[in-house]
């Protein structure tokens, strides 16, 4: 029902800085939230910035100050400026969405981007 297109990624000098965007496609959806996720090979999965309909943010502690997650509600976007980017933030960035839809009941959905990759050389 939903698709989610993110893209920006790529290589870049420590202290350089990228944009990430996320289109959300398709139709008789609402997204609630929306945020990135960012995996390195042998580390897990974690959240690096959230961001609500409302426009309330969250951001992991390593990136506070130097990424920034902003939101398009009319053109179901949200984007990730990263700045002063260093090597450790290297890792395929997923975009995430949180809706929901109504089948007797309402149950939440949750969406996946394909990922983009994000290089950050020393």
């Amino acid at each position: 029902q939903v698709q989610l297109a993110d893209s920006g990624g790529g290589l870049v000098q420590a202290g350089g800085s990228l944009r990430l965007s996320c289109a959300a496609s398709g139709s008789d959806f609402s997204l609630d939230a929306m945020g990135w996720y960012r995996q390195a090979p042998g580390k897990q999965r974690e959240s690096v910035a959230s961001i609500t309909s409302k426009g309330s943010r969250k951001y992991l502690d390593s990136v506070k100050g130097r990424f920034t997650i902003s939101r398009d509600n009319a053109k179901n976007t949200v984007y990730l400026q990263m700045n002063s980017l260093k090597p450790e933030d290297t890792a395929v960035y997923y975009c995430n969405a949180l809706g929901s839809h109504y089948n007797g009941g309402y149950y939440f959905d949750e969406y996946w981007g394909q990922g983009t990759q994000v290089t950050v050389s020393s």
